[in-house]
């Protein structure tokens, strides 16, 4: 496997999942032929496990889940495993505790962003704040969870925080919506000196662009990757046909020292529903990322996906040949 020096700043990952790019295949992004990875009823108190993240850690992995309950209601739950692909997930919900270590319960959280930022891991959410907002919280240790105060006010969803400062300030993305079901379809930036106070926010892309595929709305995927070409953003966008929503991913690379500044977006999907547990479930035809693991020495790039708002799934990428990608098919700017 060739070495990439395109990815700035990361660490060496040999054990990331990977699977080599089937033979003919012509994407820039191809599954993981084990998919899903947890499927229909994945632990007693939930019937699906998707749109979720996870990162590396030492050598084995954590994440997040949106485990969304029997009850119906979405929750936020822990998990680990050895190898990225097996997961054992948390018998219960994450207990949420404030700045003094009392309880600060979540009413529901869904589609959580997860990173590694200066000395501790956060977390990313959707949070009910008299209405949908962006929640944040953090943990050194994985046992205590810390909740913080909302970065944003209703009616918003989508958060994604950068993996480092830009400019002295952490930087936050998020998708404005509504109250019912986010007809607001625009990606904006916004800043803060301390991840408590945010302000001199900017509008970075809209929905629409070139492609029918994310004509309705868009929002924010994983954690940005710091590469030698910009931050390399995944994003899902949302068309809307005769048969309802279809949810579909493509990329973005953005100015690493103003990124608000799109340099280059794809014109057409990387990703669309094709596969029966992407077109089949709870809410058809999704294929929502939220999150991306990479091999720094490498460049391979795991995505963890969510499917048809029932499982979770896996792709892959290499970065080189994914930027190369967005820059030969881009919309112009």
């Amino acid at each position: 496997m060739k070495k990439s020096k395109t990815i700035i700043g990361g660490e060496p990952l040999p054990n990331i999942p990977w699977e080599d790019k089937p033979k003919g295949c012509i994407d820039v992004i191809w599954r993981y032929s084990g998919n899903p990875i947890l499927d229909w009823n994945p632990i007693p108190k939930a019937a699906r496990i998707f749109n979720s993240a996870v990162l590396p850690y030492k050598d084995e992995f954590v994440g997040v889940f949106r485990a969304d309950q029997r009850n119906g209601r979405a929750t936020l739950f822990f998990g680990k495993s050895k190898d990225g692909l097996k997961w054992k997930i948390g018998p219960d919900p994450i207990d949420w505790v404030n700045e003094k270590g009392k309880p600060n319960q979540i009413s529901y959280g869904y589609d959580p962003r997860f990173l590694k930022l200066d000395d501790a891991y956060y977390i990313v959410w959707c949070d009910d704040m008299h209405g949908a907002s962006i929640g944040l919280g953090r943990t050194t240790d994985f046992k205590t969870f810390i909740r913080m105060p909302n970065p944003l006010m209703p009616f918003n969803r989508n958060g994604v925080l950068f993996p480092r400062k830009v400019n002295g300030k952490y930087i936050l993305l998020s998708r404005p919506s509504d109250s019912a079901h986010t007809p607001f379809g625009d990606i904006y930036m916004s800043e803060s000196p301390d991840l408590i106070y945010w302000g001199n926010h900017r509008h970075v892309m809209s929905r629409g662009g070139s492609g029918w595929w994310q004509g309705t709305k868009i929002g924010a995927g994983p954690t940005p990757i710091e590469t030698t070409e910009g931050w390399l953003l995944l994003y899902h966008g949302v068309s809307f046909t005769c048969n309802g929503f279809v949810y579909s991913f493509g990329a973005v690379i953005l100015d690493i020292d103003k990124p608000w500044k799109v340099l280059y977006r794809t014109r057409d999907y990387l990703l669309t529903p094709e596969k029966l547990y992407e077109v089949t479930g709870f809410v058809p035809n999704v294929t929502f990322p939220c999150a991306n693991i990479y091999d720094a020495e490498t460049g391979r790039i795991a995505i963890y996906y969510g499917a048809a708002d029932t499982c979770t799934a896996l792709a892959f990428a290499q970065v080189d040949e994914l930027l190369d990608y967005i820059k030969k098919n881009s919309e112009v700017f």
